[in-house]
């Protein structure tokens, strides 16, 4: 396995067991993430959504698959299973990522997945009806993003 595949393996594994350091660790300090929630994040914003997504998982469960990785690039699919702590429902997330490396380092990690299926789990009812809508995704956006804010406005 390449060493750029190992750091993936690594990054994932850490967030099975919900070690936000040892993820962190992993990226480059000028690090750009994206995924359909939180669609452009930087440097420590991105490092501390992996801070706060490990600090409330509750009952999170990783699986992490098809990992790949070379000297510039790789990519991984992965699982996410646990409760959506907002409505108590739970949600089975379904992740393509993929990656660019620097130095042995993650410079650039860009999360797809299915938004719409996201918000049938999480949102029930809501979800299933509205979450195709650009109203219901930019307010899961927003929220996502106000709660991040607040989070490290705590300086955590």
């Amino acid at each position: 396995m390449h060493a750029n595949a190992e750091t993936i393996r690594k990054f994932y594994d850490c967030f099975g067991n919900k070690d936000a350091e040892g993820m962190v660790a992993l990226y480059a300090d000028d690090i750009e993430f994206s995924d359909p929630v939180f669609p452009a994040l930087k440097g420590a914003e991105a490092k501390a959504m992996w801070r706060m997504l490990c600090a409330r998982a509750a009952d999170l469960r990783v699986e992490a698959s098809d990992i790949e990785g070379d000297e510039h690039a790789g990519k991984a699919h992965w699982d996410a299973h646990y409760t959506f702590s907002a409505t108590g429902r739970k949600v089975l997330n379904r992740i393509d990522a993929r990656f660019t490396f620097r130095d042995g380092k993650i410079v650039k990690h860009q999360d797809s997945f299915d938004l719409w299926a996201w918000t049938r789990m999480a949102l029930g009812f809501k979800g299933t009806l509205l979450g195709w809508s650009p109203i219901v995704r930019n307010a899961v956006r927003k929220q996502a993003d106000k709660g991040l804010r607040i989070f490290m406005a705590k300086g955590a």
